[in-house]
């Protein structure tokens, strides 16, 4: 049995690419699942797919069959040439997939390092191959290991602790401002991924949200996908007095706030221009205004990337472990009723050995029990150093021999052999 991994992500894709082989709706990926389940040497899958990465798990019993059936179907879903995904596409199994998930699983694979998302949708993946059946033991002893080592990397770590956006780092300013932005009023402005990011994050905080921009529509789509409040950009001279947080992102080539529009206000007001050029043409602080612009936010930002980069570097040793971790404890899943078998086995034989002497009159019947023992001990002590060797083997492919000559000799299912650490990149 061996682990697998397709994976398209932002790191060897454009957009572009990416929007061709996603996957956009559950159907679409169960029906994937489907066929890539009727393909004798895969056992097992589970897709994820979001707006930066499209990654394909899966069990299997033959590696290079596997890839190729699998990169075969997502040409004919994305139209892309077989070649050409085959060069693109990082293709990781075994020790080399396992890794690649945990990092995904711990965001170490992110674009941004150390963003919680990814573990949400990486779980809802899981969720959806489980329930229609299309993964089982395999995937799911992959999938708690991943859960366990991203928990272990946040408990250790600060990877999440510091925004890396702009927009987050915003809103992270604000709150540290304020305290507390639990019922505080904050306009939004503006209808970029800067502006969708900063509702969201004002709406994890409790604030109360409004969101403008000249197209009234296209600020009804942010209101609506945030859950946030929409108002028209008319009344933009009225709102910036009525909000004690303010947040602007457009493109605009000129400001759109100036100190005509400012009035004396009974509570202090924090303003983030997030935009270049600058939205916000203000330098005076007697309107009880504190404003941040983009360079002030751009300097906490690359601060923090700074700190996230020190934190991978030592998440990265976590996942290392829990990588190998997790091939010792599947081995010995593998090994002990290995083992199991063979001293049942060697009883037994002692067992029948006793009842012929026994039978034959060869030694007294008051001392069958005396040796039965005598024969199982042993039988317990040739076959000792043989187990031994077997859990202690440490390196994979010297284990994956000792496994597979055991399963054949006790005849159990070649299934059972761990899959060995090794990875490459598709050519």
């Amino acid at each position: 049995m061996h682990y697998l991994i397709i994976s398209f992500s932002h790191k060897n894709s454009t957009l572009a690419q990416r929007e061709k082989l996603a996957f956009v709706n559950d159907a679409a990926k169960i029906d994937m699942m489907e066929k890539i389940n009727t393909h004798p040497h895969i056992s097992e899958s589970m897709i994820l797919s979001t707006c930066n990465r499209i990654e394909i798990f899966c069990s299997c019993t033959h590696i290079e069959d596997a890839s190729d059936y699998l990169l075969s179907l997502l040409s004919a879903h994305s139209h892309f040439a077989l070649d050409e995904l085959r060069m693109r596409g990082d293709i990781l199994d075994d020790y080399g997939a396992i890794h690649h998930l945990f990092s995904v699983a711990s965001s170490l694979d992110s674009m941004v390092v150390g963003e919680t998302q990814i573990a949400g949708q990486l779980k809802d993946a899981f969720k959806l191959s489980l329930e229609h059946a299309f993964c089982g033991l395999k995937i799911t002893r992959a999938m708690q290991f991943a859960q366990k080592c991203a928990a272990e990397i946040r408990n250790v770590t600060e990877i999440s602790s510091k925004p890396v956006s702009v927009a987050s780092v915003a809103v992270s300013k604000a709150r540290e401002c304020c305290g507390s932005l639990s019922g505080m009023s904050a306009l939004v402005i503006g209808s970029g991924e800067m502006s969708v990011i900063t509702c969201k994050h004002l709406n994890a905080h409790g604030a109360k949200v409004t969101i403008m921009n000249r197209t009234f529509s296209k600020a009804e789509e942010i209101a609506k996908e945030c859950n946030v409040n929409v108002r028209s950009f008319e009344e933009l001279d009225i709102a910036v007095n009525e909000y004690q947080l303010l947040f602007t992102a457009t493109g605009s080539l000129t400001p759109i706030i100036d100190e005509e529009m400012i009035e004396t206000c009974s509570f202090d007001r924090y303003w983030f221009d997030m935009a270049v050029p600058r939205d916000i043409e203000y330098e005076n602080e007697s309107f009880g205004i504190h404003v941040y612009r983009i360079d002030d936010l751009k300097e906490i930002v690359s601060t923090n990337i700074a700190l996230r980069e020190d934190e991978a570097r030592a998440s990265f040793v976590v996942i290392g472990r829990q990588s190998t971790a997790f091939f010792e404890w599947l081995k010995a899943l593998s090994i002990e009723p290995l083992i199991k078998t063979m001293y049942e086995s060697a009883y037994r034989c002692a067992l029948s050995e006793t009842q012929r002497v026994m039978n034959k009159g060869f030694i007294p019947k008051e001392h069958e029990a005396a040796v039965h023992k005598a024969t199982q001990q042993a039988l317990k002590r040739f076959l000792h150093p043989f187990a031994q060797r077997m859990r202690d083997a440490s390196d994979p492919l010297r284990a994956d021999s000792l496994i597979g000559a055991m399963s054949f000799l006790t005849n159990q299912n070649d299934d059972q052999s761990p899959p060995t650490q090794k990875s490459y990149k598709g050519s």
